[in-house]
């Protein structure tokens, strides 16, 4: 029966997500201290397969839940965001690039308050705002693979930096769209009054 496991903690979709989050501090240290390029590529694809992974069991094992809903959305953003800044302190990207993404996600949080006030849920997703991320977190471990010493070194680079700009621009434009969704609710509905007990 659908929903029946909607408060369920532990299910296979929350355990890929919670160990892709315990995955965050180790591809910090192996590409930061470590310096370990080649471990902190196979982890980041390790991330990506296991992101697409719980997504598709939570639909095929009827295991979806409220915890799912929260933690895999939050272990993305926070995967991209810190992979970001490490790539720059790493020089592998421009700051600025990270400070579009980031900036981005934090004008988009602001942006939930609008939905809140009206007792709203959030926004559905825009498809196009997926593809972006999935081109932006198919970008980061290409850029990676550009600095390991292999045969492909200056493809990943090439490929990586086409994805990463191809990501970077869709990942902007759906935040306009987010954005504006959120400004035509913002106009049309006033804020609902609570009474206070």
């Amino acid at each position: 029966m659908p929903g029946v496991f909607a408060d369920r903690i532990l299910t296979v979709p929350n355990v890929l997500s919670i160990l892709r989050l315990l995955g965050v501090p180790l591809f910090l240290w192996l590409l930061l201290v470590e310096r370990a390029d080649g471990w902190a590529f196979v982890l980041l694809i390790v991330s990506g397969i296991t992101d697409f992974l719980d997504g598709k069991l939570a639909r095929l094992l009827d295991q979806s839940s409220r915890l799912g809903a929260l933690l895999d959305p939050f272990v993305d953003r926070l995967y991209l965001v810190t992979t970001l800044v490490a790539f720059v302190i790493r020089g592998l990207i421009p700051w600025w690039v990270a400070a579009l993404l980031v900036g981005r996600d934090l004008v988009l949080t602001l942006t939930l308050s609008v939905y809140k006030r009206r007792d709203l849920p959030p926004p559905e997703v825009i498809y196009l705002g997926k593809a972006a991320t999935f081109a932006l977190m198919s970008a980061l471990p290409w850029l990676l693979a550009g600095q390991m010493d292999w045969a492909a070194d200056g493809f990943g680079r090439a490929f990586g930096g086409a994805l990463l700009v191809w990501g970077t621009a869709v990942y902007l434009w759906t935040g306009v769209l987010y954005t504006g969704k959120a400004v035509v609710v913002a106009r049309a509905l006033p804020a609902v009054r609570h009474r206070s007990a």
